[in-house]
């Protein structure tokens, strides 16, 4: 059985913890400085830490004796972790959609006799794997188009959307520049810019610029796509509304007062829906050719308790890799990108399976052992 120490008690924290320890083959525990949210987790059995993460040596101390550390803090907290993992020699996994703390963590990664694997979620994460997936079998790339959202199933405010997730989180993406591969070269672009609209399923949306959401895979087909880029799908106005906030309040500079009125103002919901939608354009045997990746996921139950689209894909993406590394099916050290797993690899994993639209059914979780 491996030892897990989770790093944060939230809504993806506890989710993960559920899933691992709904599997039997791994021994969790929960860190976290809210002795409340610590609690809440405890109930089910696994096991919790109170910790303060801005503590270097308490924090390094709690990661000794570990496989693995599971960061499901919030961005600005992820590099604390990463450079205790390092000291502590312990594989080292995070969700992160910042840029600079993932190029921290590839420098930190340099010689490590550990795996490190940043950017283990949705997007960051899934949607690179599906992305370089079907990127590989073109003769030749001209664009790679990806395009994620978490959405409420049920729009029912201005801005059309509802909390879901971390609103650190969405703050941070809407606000940093974001990387972008134009005419074969890596670049930054600003965020909330080259809003498009499309339909999909007879439902139309919009989409933008968001930071982060490419995780490495600029860096890995730099050079050879001409056109490479993320964005973020919403319902339509909604980033018009954002710019107003964002631009004309000058809210970008005022990110605790941004996110206090998102949180007072704009409900959190449990009926949300998740969109993958990748889009590649190339030669393929000598013709100009489309493929086209779409998917939507829905909430489901996870160890009893009903967990939004947005934490269940989110964490079965972080459980998959660590299960995958366990499995020898990643390299043991250094720093490893989504890009580098197979997606039917990944899709055949049992927490991977979530994103093929299956259940986490728990009798299966148990059979199919980690090790």
């Amino acid at each position: 059985m491996h030892s897990i120490l989770v790093i944060g008690a939230g809504k993806i924290g506890s989710t993960i913890a559920d899933m691992l320890h709904e599997t039997g083959d791994y021994a969790v525990t929960v860190a976290d400085a809210s002795a409340a949210a610590l609690a809440t987790v405890a109930k089910d059995g696994i096991k919790t830490i109170q910790l303060d993460f801005n503590d270097a040596v308490a924090l390094q101390t709690a990661l000794k004796g570990h496989y693995a550390v599971l960061s499901a803090a919030p961005y600005h907290l992820t590099a604390h972790v990463a450079k205790a993992a390092r000291l502590a020699g312990v594989n080292y996994f995070d969700l992160t959609e910042d840029v600079a703390t993932t190029r921290m963590v590839k420098e930190l990664a340099e010689g490590a006799s550990t795996a490190f694997i940043p950017q283990c979620g949705l997007a960051p994460g899934f949607i690179s794997i599906v992305a370089h997936d079907i990127a590989s079998r073109f003769d030749k790339l001209d664009t790679v188009r990806l395009r994620v959202g978490a959405l409420p199933q049920y729009p029912s405010n201005a801005l059309s959307y509802n909390l879901t997730w971390s609103t650190d989180g969405v703050i941070n993406e809407y606000i940093e520049r974001c990387e972008a591969v134009v005419d074969g070269r890596l670049r930054e672009v600003p965020a909330m810019e080259e809003l498009e609209e499309f339909s999909l399923d007879g439902t139309r949306y919009e989409a933008f610029n968001t930071s982060g959401g490419l995780g490495t895979l600029c860096e890995t087909l730099e050079g050879k796509v001409r056109s490479l880029n993320y964005k973020t799908i919403r319902y339509p106005g909604h980033c018009s509304l954002m710019r107003v906030l964002l631009n004309d309040l000058q809210l970008r500079n005022r990110r605790e007062v941004l996110k206090d009125i998102l949180e007072q103002a704009v409900p959190a919901t449990m009926q949300d829906m998740v969109i993958v939608f990748v889009t590649v354009t190339g030669e393929r045997g000598g013709r100009h050719v489309q493929e086209t990746y779409a998917r939507s996921i829905y909430g489901q139950k996870v160890a009893g308790k009903l967990r939004t689209a947005i934490q269940v894909t989110t964490a079965a993406g972080i459980c998959a890799m660590l299960d995958l590394l366990v499995q020898g099916k990643l390299e043991q050290k250094g720093f490893r990108r989504q890009e580098e797993i197979d997606l039917d690899t990944f899709l055949a994993n049992r927490f991977g399976r979530v994103y093929a639209g299956e259940r986490l059914d728990s009798d299966k979780i148990k059979l199919e052992t980690a090790a």
